[in-house]
């Protein structure tokens, strides 16, 4: 009769320690940082080669779109460009008839300076030929100033044509679809031709080889959790039989809130828990939305 007591003590004790295996500290479901990426520029899409499910690159081109009416506008903005710089005068190449003519009333002035001092010639004409030479000078400063001017306005015509150039080449590097971010494609909201605009989503990613779960602890636990915490993380694998990660704690919430109504029972759903992130690496079978345990 005793050995029968002794194994049944035994039984239950057994019993009792399976069941504490089970028993978690917080439950929770995975989730991830999901970017929904969207067009940068309006028109036909061409090409867009992304799945439901395909892991993406940083940096990967998916596709584009129409960019027909983009590159006819730059070519026409690139003509008027060539034909501003061809209109460009060429200050040296204007006034060099001028500079010639200086350069005749000066060798006169010298000769008749000569004529002065050999009294063959009067003052007044030695006068007359330095009133030549100023006036030739003022009438190259003022073709100097005429096509520097207009030297200017083409510049400004031409800084003008440059900067509607640079729009349309942002344009058309916008037209193609360059993925940003490595991650997996949650959902694809875009197809190819279809037509899209400026700030429509074509596809939403997440970056899943590090998952989150988002648990919750009660009063009790808040105290006891830090954050860089390392806990234990089950998922359900088989029938009665969990799967378990490495997580660290990489944020606890501040301020108490309800239980969430899919978490707990109706009645455990009237206490007051503190939210947690637990950052798990994901081997490729921890799914968002998926539920978790833990312990701490």
């Amino acid at each position: 009769m005793k050995t029968k007591l002794i194994i049944v003590i035994a039984a239950l004790f057994l019993l009792s320690c399976g069941n504490n295996e089970n028993e978690f500290d917080a439950t929770g479901t995975f989730e991830a940082v999901e970017t929904i990426v969207s067009a940068q520029a309006s028109g036909l899409i061409k090409e867009l080669s992304i799945e439901e499910g395909q892991v993406l690159k940083a940096g990967q081109k998916l596709g584009y779109i129409d960019t027909v009416q983009l590159s006819l506008k730059k070519k026409q903005l690139e003509a008027q460009m060539s034909a501003i710089i061809s209109r460009k005068p060429n200050i040296a190449a204007e006034t060099a008839a001028l500079q010639e003519d200086l350069k005749h009333a000066r060798r006169e002035q010298n000769r008749i300076a000569n004529l002065v001092k050999a009294d063959a010639a009067t003052r007044k004409q030695l006068d007359d030929a330095g009133s030549q030479i100023d006036i030739i000078k003022k009438k190259i400063a003022a073709q100097h100033t005429s096509l520097g001017n207009s030297v200017s306005s083409l510049g400004e015509e031409a800084e003008a044509i440059k900067a509607q150039i640079e729009q349309i080449n942002d344009q058309l590097e916008k037209s193609q679809i360059i993925n940003e971010l490595d991650g997996s494609v949650i959902t694809k909201f875009a197809e190819e031709s279809e037509m899209t605009s400026t700030g429509k989503a074509l596809y939403k990613i997440a970056d899943l080889s590090t998952i989150t779960l988002r648990a919750y602890i009660t009063g009790n636990q808040f105290s006891k959790v830090k954050i860089g915490q390392k806990v234990t993380v089950f998922v359900d694998s088989e029938a009665d039989s969990y799967k378990k990660y490495e997580g660290i704690i990489e944020w606890i919430s501040d301020k108490a809130e309800f239980t969430p109504k899919t978490i707990q029972t109706k009645e455990e759903r009237a206490n007051l828990v503190y939210a947690v992130k637990i950052k798990v690496k994901n081997d490729g079978l921890l799914k968002i939305g998926m539920y978790g345990e833990v312990k701490l």
